[in-house]
């Protein structure tokens, strides 16, 4: 969103080379009307609309219904810290000055579309918990955090601590390196950590970052790195590596503390994802052999899914996928290796699929895949994968009887969003009706020799 064409053209270049399907919007309105229609991944908006001041904009952004977690990269000419600052304060996930790095752009893209993927996962759950009868909705109040401070020097980390004190109510502690990925067995685990990029060794502080995300303890938390402000190369190798936020030095603190508090409000909402998935709920919904989710939980889910296709027009797959010959397994080898075989083609398509995606087990060999925002070519791209990743070797058998060769069936069907926009207003009837056609398509698998993909060829 630019009000020149030449640097609408210019950014466009740069993101369809790495590959980004790009929207285009020339005044705040237009974008306003592109966000809510088309549900971009992400925005990066320019400051200086014609129409719509840019701070303005993102208050907008944000407040809306259909556009609130699109994450947002502010662009702008000025380097002013108080233009900035409001961007940030208006709800901006990151604010940069043109002339843009692109390394740095691109780095930030990455990132911000991996965080989107979560937010977009919790939505997905959430609902379907509602629907459920077992969720509830999140509560909006978010509790005092942990900050942990890792610089090259203790006195600067005591110096960022007394600086962030009177803009912060979360706890704040100062460890040193070997603190962070040693802690004190029972002690609290930092919620964030902000992480000088220049500790000693050099590249110390770009291995803390990979440690951190390595480390059980550690790996769900926020990691915010400190990076000179020409330190170009590690500031993208940094977002890379996992870190959740940059910021330059020499820093300012209040912007340090809105950045740490936009961080903690993204990992609350990550740590209820991961507890509702953790819960009792765990035992109502999966399949006790498998740990997949089950039929009970999977319809509901996949009409949300639905729901989310009709309201943004994009597409989604579902796949009916089947275990060849299964019965032969159970009857020639008994019924504890055709468990066996079950529990490893669950894990081979759960390790093949995007943590968006929901994968079922809903019958004894038969499993139900949905793919969000996926189209035809990627769909079958999909199914061939999984079905590669079933064939590709054996499956041993329990109690050392040996290996066995399993296959798999897939039918797969799409869901057009825009048919479901302007079709009956009854998502579970026209999610069964594409259940039938994924099943067709499996049975002409099946019909085709089996081990092998039929995509279905209506539309739902």
């Amino acid at each position: 969103m630019d009000d020149v064409a030449t640097n609408r053209i210019v950014m466009k270049v740069r993101l369809r080379n790495a590959h980004y399907q790009v929207l285009q919007a020339s005044d705040g309105r237009t974008a306003l009307e592109v966000a809510r229609a088309e549900r971009p991944d992400l925005i990066l908006l320019d400051m200086g609309l014609p129409d719509i001041d840019g701070t303005d904009l993102c208050r907008m952004l944000k407040s809306g219904r259909e556009t609130a977690s699109i994450p947002l990269i502010v662009v702008t000419a000025g380097r002013a810290p108080e233009t900035k600052m409001r961007a940030l304060e208006a709800g901006a996930d990151e604010f940069l000055s043109k002339p843009l790095d692109e390394m740095i752009l691109l780095a930030r893209v990455r990132s911000l579309l991996r965080a989107r993927e979560t937010a977009e996962e919790l939505a997905l759950r959430n609902g379907t918990d509602q629907v459920l009868g077992f969720g509830e909705a999140a509560p909006g109040f978010i509790p005092p955090g942990l900050v942990a401070l890792i610089a090259s020097d203790p006195r600067r980390a005591r110096a960022w601590r007394a600086a962030l004190v009177p803009q912060i109510s979360d706890s704040l502690t100062v460890l040193s390196r070997a603190e962070a990925l040693n802690p004190v067995p029972g002690a609290p685990r930092p919620d964030v950590y902000v992480v000088d990029a220049d500790l000693s060794p050099e590249g110390a502080g770009l291995r803390l970052v990979s440690e951190l995300r390595a480390h059980p303890g550690s790996r769900d938390a926020a990691i915010l790195i400190v990076v000179p402000e020409s330190a170009r190369e590690t500031a993208a190798m940094a977002l890379d590596l996992g870190a959740n936020d940059l910021i330059a030095d020499p820093m300012d603190a209040q912007e340090l503390a809105l950045r740490i508090k936009m961080q903690i409000r993204r990992k609350t909402q990550s740590d209820r994802l991961r507890a509702t998935l953790e819960d009792g709920l765990r035992l109502a919904v999966t399949d006790p052999l498998t740990g997949l989710f089950n039929r009970r939980y999977a319809l509901p889910h996949l009409a949300r899914i639905a729901e989310r296709a009709a309201e943004t027009g994009r597409s989604f797959a579902l796949m009916i996928l089947d275990i060849d010959r299964f019965k032969l397994v159970n009857d020639r080898y008994g019924h504890g290796s055709g468990d066996a075989v079950l529990v490893e083609v669950a894990r081979r398509l759960k390790e093949n699929l995007r943590a968006i995606d929901l994968v079922a087990r809903i019958g004894g060999e038969e499993f139900l895949v949905a793919l969000p925002e996926t189209d035809t070519d990627r769909a079958c791209t999909a199914a061939e994968r999984l079905r590669q990743a079933i064939e590709c070797r054996p499956v041993a058998l329990p109690g050392g009887a040996g290996e066995i060769r399993v296959t798999i069936s897939v039918g797969v069907a799409l869901g057009d969003g825009r048919r479901l926009m302007s079709g009956a207003p009854d998502i579970d009837a026209q999610v069964r009706g594409l259940m039938d056609q994924a099943d067709r398509a499996l049975y002409g698998a099946k019909a085709a020799g089996r081990n092998t993909v039929e995509m279905s060829r209506s539309a739902a």
